[in-house]
């Protein structure tokens, strides 16, 4: 589904990414993980064509993503921190996006839009929204599309407990539906029952990528988290 070749990226004398390889396939709940500054934002920004690599390259479904923008119709992008025009409504943001990824055609996924009960909040502007209710409006929006590929930044990050559980169930259900999808979170315990593999990053470099039940069975421990514990503490 995508391949990542060979990807290397600096800022200046900083090498962000290096050499980075990786097979990223449907019906896979990835978990994409490791320290701050481990490179896992710059290569989000890679796939979704906002940042360009140095060298290497993304294929999305067998085409280099330098031959075919229009790939990135297929994705649904929900950031850490959704920014939108303050002085738009909610209901101005969703049918803008509507426009720019016309959407008329196709099945709309409107199932956290009635879960989240946006309706409620179409008149309200964005500038006036806790995060919580920004968070709902940037999962919606993911979702709303219905991509093949989902990347997932901190996807619970400010949500309360019910809103929570509405969107891992929903990312469990798109999981079950073949859909790609990768999250990057730092609170491990939240992805035990969702993610199939895990991804982990260090200094731009790729540490190991293997499924949850393989990464369970060479470290003995029975979640997410106290594996790449175990890995840290043993030197990996």
């Amino acid at each position: 589904m995508i391949e990542i070749r060979n990807i290397s990226k600096k800022f200046g004398k900083l090498q962000v990414l290096d050499d980075l390889q990786l097979q990223l396939d449907r019906g896979e709940c990835i978990a994409l993980i490791g320290p701050n500054g481990c490179g896992k934002t710059t290569l989000i920004k890679i796939i979704l064509g906002m940042v360009m690599p140095d060298s290497g390259d993304i294929w999305f479904d067998g085409r280099s993503i330098r031959k075919d923008i229009d790939y990135r119709k297929h994705i649904g992008y929900m950031p850490q921190i959704g920014r939108y025009p303050e002085n738009m409504t909610i209901g101005q943001v969703i049918d803008m996006i509507r426009h720019i990824r016309k959407s008329d055609a196709g099945r709309i996924d409107d199932s956290l839009y009635r879960d989240y009960e946006i309706e409620a909040f179409l008149h309200k502007k964005m500038r006036t929204l806790s995060g919580g209710t920004t968070q709902k409006i940037s999962a919606t929006l993911a979702f709303l599309f219905d991509p093949e590929v989902l990347i997932l930044d901190e996807p619970t990050a400010g949500l309360d407990p019910l809103a929570a559980e509405i969107l891992k169930d929903k990312i469990i259900k798109a999981r079950g539906e073949g859909k790609l999808i990768l999250i990057t979170s730092h609170l491990l315990s939240e992805l035990d029952d969702l993610v199939t593999q895990i991804v982990f990053m260090q200094e731009g470099r790729l540490v190991l990528h293997k499924d949850k039940a393989s990464l369970q069975a060479l470290t003995g421990q029975s979640s997410i988290a106290r594996s790449i514990v175990h890995l840290l503490k043993s030197g990996v």
